[in-house]
């Protein structure tokens, strides 16, 4: 794939290093990988398939490509337009259709989100829906910001040092979750999306962009960017210069850090 029609070139090519960067850094894909999408019908997750696809025809090894959606049950949810999406690229969409609303009606309880229950079945689906196709990696939407957001939200609200992993493993050892979009900007997706003309799919959710606390971090870190222009790209780094002695987890000095 080349640049896509309407999207500035240098932005392409941008996003098109920032994956390739992502990959090389923390090993996320070898040769014979067989990969699991994610494919919401969201900017992140259209975005994220485009440019793997774009890497998968550059890259000197040879992996496949699954694209998975999950349909969670939601009234107007448009997979035909996911499937059209998918189809362009040259590729076949697999749509997981589940009771994900029924369970949610039924098993939330009173004071707990509706967004992270949700989460965790749609992420157990794709887990299923992985080892079904047989494969061995689930690639998913999350961008720098995404990361970096994380992190405040953990050390405002729960009292942990906590971001999300490049790379991590599954509890059960077979499927490994990938997110090449760690470098990648979400102003920068949201502009090469509206170039691109690429309509993207709500999964109609009655309490879709509900996530205040993650609303206030883009808004105090829109307020912080305005005196640190770099501080995203700052905080981003620190979750890569972890200095364990300079920290308050009793357990590392268990193990036998000690400060200096």
């Amino acid at each position: 794939m080349s640049c896509p029609a309407g999207v500035d070139p240098k932005l392409w090519r941008s996003l098109r290093n920032g994956i390739g960067r992502a990959i090389g850094d923390f090993g996320l894909i070898k040769d014979g990988d067989r990969i699991c999408v994610g494919v919401s019908g969201g900017k992140d997750s259209l975005l994220l398939l485009m440019l793997l696809v774009e890497m998968q025809r550059r890259a000197p090894i040879s992996y496949q490509l699954v694209p998975v959606t999950v349909d969670a049950g939601f009234p107007g949810f448009d997979t035909a337009n996911i499937r059209n999406f998918v189809a362009d690229l040259g590729l076949e969409l697999v749509i997981e259709q589940t009771d994900h609303v029924d369970l949610i009606n039924a098993k939330l309880r009173p004071g707990s989100s509706y967004c992270s229950f949700c989460a965790r079945l749609k992420r157990g689906a794709l887990y299923g829906a992985a080892r079904r196709l047989g494969c061995n990696l689930l690639a998913l939407g999350h961008h720098r910001d995404d990361f970096i957001e994380t992190l405040l939200l953990n050390q405002f609200f729960i009292g942990t040092l906590k971001a999300m992993a490049a790379k991590t493993v599954c509890d059960t050892g077979d499927i490994t979750v990938i997110r090449p979009l760690v470098y990648v900007a979400e102003d920068d997706i949201i502009t090469t999306v509206q170039q691109a003309g690429i309509k993207t799919v709500s999964c109609n959710c009655p309490v879709a962009d509900a996530d205040h606390q993650r609303q206030r971090m883009k808004q105090l870190l829109r307020q912080l960017e305005q005196e640190i222009p770099q501080i995203k790209n700052s905080l981003l780094a620190a979750l890569g210069n972890v200095q364990p002695r300079h920290l308050l987890d009793r357990q590392l000095s268990k193990e036998g850090t000690e400060c200096v």
